[in-house]
């Protein structure tokens, strides 16, 4: 059986542990285990371009040389953040005399529409496969035109039990673990410091392990001397990659939970490890129109000004108009209807398929058209009492759908008094 790694000790502890076969890698049962997506397409021999979705350090550089692997295919790997369209092409032209080549993007969403659009002749074609690796949604970060030319998996955050089996191995397999006489008490702090990131839990064990006195005989390892060894020698937050996922996931939710001190306290976290303040201006803005929404709609005016601002200013003062966004969007009401509007809306296509617009909403401008009945007996809205005709908009098949449920809240509950008053009882306001 080939061991787990063929690196020696100056590689970190997680490099030397990377897995060199399918079978060795842990984790992510919905795409490598026996009936995975992924498992199965490797034993058709035939992948598609992909993308790989998920938080930092759950497998996906690990995941994506072992599909290389197992293809036995030309694997070349670029990184986004040190890449660029000249890169893309070098390695295009470099594929045209290597059937079947696989390009390798980490963190792709790095990648502006220029870098991206460089790729997609090559992949339309097949002429590479690419494999993305992102720890931003896809949706938001990838263009449209590569997306739809590749299939999009998901890696979910690594279980406890996965991230102590991880550790377990470790010191069955690493040569230097091996010398060592460790007893792992508790993992606790290791599990809470490496945020369910594997490669970051790896490495902090390591130096967990490297602190202990030379000579001590036991190591033993508790939650205390774990978090009085990292206090000192680990970085908590790092802007490349390692732990911004899970930061803006708790900066969000608190602005969504309606707690400003909570979402100040991770704007500083952000701030403080030079986190991109356009990044974070960004998530506002979608925020303000998520969770805020309708409930206020000011908050979408004040993001959208914050964005505009930071851009201008950049640190330290942007951090002052970061802040005040936060704190406003956190302490205003909430209402996510609007979001669950379009949700609701996108589902409807999806069930009911291109309805046929009626024909009174049809634009008319040649006569042939008028003819056919397009745009006949439409009711202009500003010619009657109101500003408003009770006309039906929606194709036949849907009519009297209710898809805008305004929030409980006092802005939309004037919106929905104002509706009722409108339609009556059609959307049953």
């Amino acid at each position: 059986m080939a061991t787990l790694f063929d690196k020696p000790q100056q590689f970190p502890l997680a490099e030397r542990m990377r897995p060199l076969k399918l079978d060795q890698y842990q984790g992510q049962p919905h795409l490598v285990g026996e009936q995975g997506v992924i498992t199965k397409l490797l034993q058709s021999g035939k992948t598609p371009s992909m993308i790989f979705w998920g938080p930092p350090g759950v497998g996906k550089t690990t995941l994506a040389r072992l599909v290389g692997k197992t293809l036995n295919k030309p694997f070349f790997t670029l990184s986004a953040i040190s890449s660029g369209v000249k890169e893309v092409r070098q390695v295009i032209e470099k594929a045209r005399n290597r059937p079947g080549s696989i390009l390798f993007i980490d963190e792709i969403h790095r990648f502006n529409k220029a870098q991206q659009d460089a790729l997609l002749g090559a992949v339309e074609t097949g002429l590479i496969t690419l494999i993305g690796a992102t720890t931003e949604n896809p949706s938001f970060e990838v263009i449209s035109a590569l997306l739809s030319r590749c299939q999009t998996y998901i890696l979910n955050a690594l279980e406890p039990d996965t991230l102590i089996g991880l550790l377990e191995n470790a010191q069955r397999q690493d040569d230097w673990l091996k010398t060592k006489n460790i007893e792992l008490r508790e993992t606790e702090a290791l599990l809470n410091l490496s945020g369910g990131d594997a490669r970051r839990l790896l490495n902090l064990f390591e130096l967990i392990v490297s602190a202990f006195p030379e000579g001590q005989e036991v190591l033993e390892i508790t939650d205390q001397w774990v978090l009085d060894t990292a206090q000192q020698k680990t970085v908590l937050y790092d802007k490349s990659g390692e732990q911004h996922y899970d930061i803006i996931s708790a900066f969000i939710k608190s602005i969504r939970g309606s707690d400003p001190n909570a979402a100040v306290y991770w704007l500083a976290r952000m701030v403080e490890g030079g986190e991109d303040p356009k990044f974070i201006a960004r998530r506002l803005v979608i925020a303000a129109s998520e969770d805020v929404g309708n409930a206020n709609p000011t908050a979408l005016v004040i993001a959208t000004n914050c964005f505009q601002a930071v851009n201008m200013v950049g640190y330290p003062e942007a951090e002052i108009i970061l802040a005040q966004a936060t704190t406003y969007l956190a302490s205003s009401p909430k209402s996510n209807a609007s979001y669950m509007s379009i949700r609701k809306a996108k589902e409807l296509v999806r069930q009911k398929g291109d309805l046929p617009v009626p024909l009174h909403l049809r634009n008319a401008p040649t006569k042939l058209m008028k003819a056919q009945g397009y745009g006949k007996g439409y009711q202009y809205s500003h010619d009657y009492p109101g500003n408003f005709s009770p006309q039906e908009y929606l194709p036949d098949a849907i009519a009297n759908t209710t898809l805008y449920d305004p929030g409980q809240n006092a802005r939309e509950n004037e919106l929905r008094k104002r509706l009722k008053h409108l339609w009556q009882d059609k959307y049953g306001y």
